[in-house]
């Protein structure tokens, strides 16, 4: 009888592999039938590669055979973002410029997941140049929320989310530099770990010069259908590597990991109109984490408006010195219209008041770190809005505007080098709602275990209204 391994998670295939209750082929082939019944319909994932992925299989499955020592990931399939290095695959970045820009060697994550065992299936879609919170491209196409096609699966790691909901493999790669891991989870009702700055090595030898924005805040992560999934592949992704300088050592798990804590619950945002699902989705995950033993009291995070418009800032003008000219001549429409938004909303800051915010900054992240000492954890929204409608970044700048308030719970995180993690807790009238936890830098573990609290109260899985039945 043929079983649905793809519906297992990245800890249940390894286990499966591990102790001969599945082949890593047939786990392997399970999740690439998945993709061919989905994929076509969704566009999660703009490459697939069935013949290597069963190839890798079959090499595990003999080192099973020999008794040889298996990583965490052993035989686990999974998928694996445009934008970063795949050796000998085309790192497109979703614009067809890129189309022969073909990766000499892995990224280090990438490295460090097949040296995990791990066997890559495809590449998840994403927008171009990964700058908008809806994915779509000229050059791969629409990926579409498999909840509701009318609204977007999220930005910019949008074909991660809809691959994991859909069951196109365990664990899913993505980065997030303002939200783009967080988001797509979120909207997709899936688990998105936005890693803290320098957890995770960045580096990808195709393009090996990051923007001074980019290195501040910009950091590679999984999304997951599971916390324990998240956590075993933030193990494995935060193996470490020179070619980032900013990679630390940190640990992984602490004396107090586990230790319920206090927790800073956020729902006041007067600057935009908040949906009240946002705000239930919290309220009912902090009485969760009440229950489990954590203390909960309503708190706003230091200078949470002000931070929020920074990341923006200074991304943008950041790439006024570098980056627009190349994005406006080789991106896509959709990308030029919201471009320009972006760039019509930026004031132009000269060298002194960009080094100014810069300066400020360091400040507002002190003030965040004593902050997250008195609440080692911070709950709040991911977005104060629903799903966007898709493309509504298109209609004008000023519903950008809108759309840049509404995500100020992941810009203001973003632009901090802080961790983020998004925990889905349901659904209200059909599409998925969450929250994200917050901790201070290096405290992952801090969110995964009250992500866990909470998911084990939710009781939550996108599979079931997604595929249902046995």
């Amino acid at each position: 009888m043929k079983q649905d391994y793809w519906r297992l998670g990245a800890i249940e295939q390894a286990q499966a592999i591990r102790s001969r209750q599945a082949s890593a082929r047939e786990v392997t082939q399970s999740v690439l039938d998945r993709i061919a019944d989905t994929n076509p319909r969704l566009n999660a994932l703009t490459a697939v590669f069935p013949e290597q992925a069963l190839v890798a299989a079959d090499a595990a499955d003999a080192a099973v055979e020999r008794g040889e020592a298996l990583g965490p990931l052993h035989g686990v399939p999974v998928t694996i973002k445009v934008n970063v290095d795949v050796a000998g695959q085309a790192t497109t970045d979703a614009v067809a410029a890129l189309k022969d820009n073909i990766a000499r060697e892995d990224s280090p994550l990438v490295q460090s997941m097949r040296d995990a065992g791990a066997i890559i299936v495809g590449r998840n879609n994403a927008p171009a140049f990964s700058l908008r919170w809806f994915t779509d491209n000229s050059f791969h196409g629409r990926t579409l929320n498999p909840f509701d096609a009318g609204v977007t699966p999220g930005g910019s790691s949008g074909g991660a989310a809809a691959a994991i909901a859909m069951g196109m493999g365990a664990i899913a790669h993505g980065n997030d530099y303002g939200g783009s891991i967080r988001y797509p989870a979120w909207a997709c009702g899936v688990v998105g770990l936005r890693t803290t700055v320098g957890r995770v090595p960045s580096y990808k030898a195709s393009a090996p010069n990051r923007i001074i924005s980019n290195q501040q805040m910009s950091v590679q992560g999984p999304l997951t259908r599971s916390v324990a999934d998240a956590r075993l592949a933030l193990q494995v992704m935060s193996q470490g590597t020179p070619l980032d300088p900013q990679w630390v050592p940190a640990p992984l798990e602490y004396a107090d990991s586990a230790q319920p804590t206090r927790v800073a619950v956020f729902t006041r945002w007067d600057q935009s109109p908040v949906d009240p699902s946002a705000v239930a989705a919290v309220r009912q995950a902090a009485e969760w984490l009440a229950k489990a033993g954590y203390e909960v009291e309503e708190a706003e995070p230091p200078h949470f408006a002000e931070v929020a418009a920074m990341q923006f800032h200074l991304v943008m003008n950041d790439m006024r010195r570098a980056g627009a000219a190349f994005m406006r001549t080789n991106g896509d429409d959709a990308l030029r219209t919201v471009l320009e938004h972006y760039l019509a909303l930026t004031p132009v800051w000269d060298r002194d008041q960009y080094l100014e915010a810069l300066s400020r900054r360091f400040s507002i992240l002190r003030d965040w770190a004593l902050f997250l000492e008195r609440y080692p954890v911070l709950l709040l929204p991911n977005s104060w809005e629903r799903q966007f409608p898709i493309d509504d970044d298109q209609r004008s700048p000023e519903r950008t505007a809108q759309i840049l308030l509404a995500q100020s719970p992941l810009l203001s995180t973003a632009v901090l080098g802080l961790p983020g993690l998004s925990v889905p807790t349901g659904l209200v009238d059909g599409l998925p709602t969450g929250v994200q936890l917050v901790a201070n830098r290096f405290r992952e573990d801090r969110l995964l275990a009250a992500g866990e609290a909470i998911e084990q109260a939710a009781g939550f899985s996108a599979l079931d209204y997604l595929a249902p039945g046995a």
